[in-house]
Parts: structure tokens; C-alpha cells; sequence
């Protein structure tokens, strides 16, 4: 029998990278241009398909600004996966991914399986971060890998999927330990989401900021 899984994700990273645009293009297919910086988080869901299963993605997507770091703090707990997110054409976004690992790492579970996003792949002309130093500090980290773009969509299914989809690994082999109250994963049984495919829900709300 197919089972229904819930993941809880936050998104995490600079103000500006283009974080709410990676939601926005994953939960509803679409790009703006222009919205407000998150204030605090912001929520988008998507159901998916791993394997005949249902997964329901739950997406935090949180603020970059320091002075919103205590709240944003509160929604690393339980998470099971998460995007670390910055732009590859502005070089300091890139420097802060260490503080903002160690912030992760030290507010989530140690399971919490982190993907490292360079946004921004559209813009590659500009671009002052090397895709080797983005595969460097992964691999140096332990984390998955993956430059993407909001703008045109390029690896913005495959980031949030393949997240996804490490999570369900560690969750068949290690079922007794990752399905308890330390993690928000949540599962019951049933069959696919509709049409077999997946479900975009979204409660977003987009103002104005640039982003791509």
C-alpha cells in the first residue's frame, strides 16, 4: 500500500537571493519580478510523487535580514530539509553561507538533510562565484549541490525534488528514529496525489522586489 508523507523545509540565506522567487516558481510555476522582502516567513505548499507515494511539501520561506534571525530561528526546528540559498553573482551571499550553516545546524536536527543553491545561473555573465567553489563548500560540508534560476526555472524542480527524495531514503532506512517528535515528517497511508501527479497549493503573497 502507498503511503502519504508530509516534510516540513525551510528556505535560508541572505536578504535578496532569491529565495521567494525559488518558492514561487517551485509551488506555483510562475516568476515576479518585484515583491516585498519577507518579513519574518512566508508558506507555500506542493505535493509531489516519490516512488508511488505522496509527499507533501511544507515550505518555510524564511527572512534574511539579521534583525528578523530570532523569529526565523524558531522555524529551523523539526525541519527535515532545507535550501541554503545564495547568488552567484554577489560574492558576499556566498561568504555568509558558513554562518548560516552553523546557524542550521546548531537550531535543527542533525538529520536535516540541506541542499546548497546558487541562484541566479541565468545571470552568468555576472556571475563571482564559481560553480567550484559552490561543489567545494558542499562537499566539504557535507551537503547536496545544485545552481539554479528562479528567472527561467532551470533545476528549481530538481533542488526541492531531489531533497525530497534524500529525506525518503533516510526515512526507510532509519524509520524508528527520523518518524518521531524531533522531526516534522509526517505519515499515512493513501494513494497518489490527484492525476497520479503532484498538487500546488500555495498561500504566498508577493509584493515588490526584484529578484531572478
Amino acid at each position: 500500500m502507498s503511503r502519504s508523507y508530509a516534510f516540513k523545509y525551510i528556505i535560508i540565506g541572505d536578504t535578496g537571493v532569491g529565495k521567494s522567487c525559488l518558492l514561487l516558481q517551485f509551488t506555483d510555476n510562475r516568476f515576479q519580478r518585484f515583491h516585498d522582502v519577507t518579513i519574518g516567513v512566508e508558506f507555500g505548499i506542493r505535493t509531489i510523487n516519490i516512488n508511488n507515494n505522496s509527499v507533501k511539501l511544507q515550505i518555510w520561506d524564511t527572512a534574511g535580514q539579521e534583525r528578523f534571525r530570532s523569529i526565523t530561528r524558531s522555524y529551523y526546528r523539526k525541519a527535515a530539509g532545507a535550501l541554503l540559498v545564495y547568488d552567484i553573482t554577489r560574492r558576499e551571499t556566498f561568504d555568509h553561507m558558513a554562518t548560516w550553516l552553523e546557524d542550521a545546524r546548531q537550531h535543527a536536527s542533525s538529520d536535516m538533510i540541506i541542499m546548497l543553491v546558487g541562484n541566479k545561473s541565468d545571470l552568468a555573465g555576472n556571475r563571482l562565484v564559481s560553480t567550484e567553489e559552490g561543489e567545494k563548500f558542499a562537499k566539504e560540508n557535507g551537503l547536496m549541490f545544485m545552481e539554479v534560476s528562479a528567472k527561467s526555472r532551470e533545476n528549481i524542480e530538481e533542488a526541492f525534488v531531489k531533497t525530497a527524495e534524500s529525506i525518503y531514503k533516510n526515512i526507510q532506512v532509519r524509520v524508528s528514529d527520523l518518524l518521531d517528535e524531533t522531526h516534522e515528517i509526517k505519515v499515512g497511508y493513501g494513494g497518489l496525489p490527484a492525476e497520479g501527479r503532484d498538487n500546488r497549493e500555495s498561500s504566498y503573497d508577493l509584493g515588490r522586489r526584484c529578484c531572478s
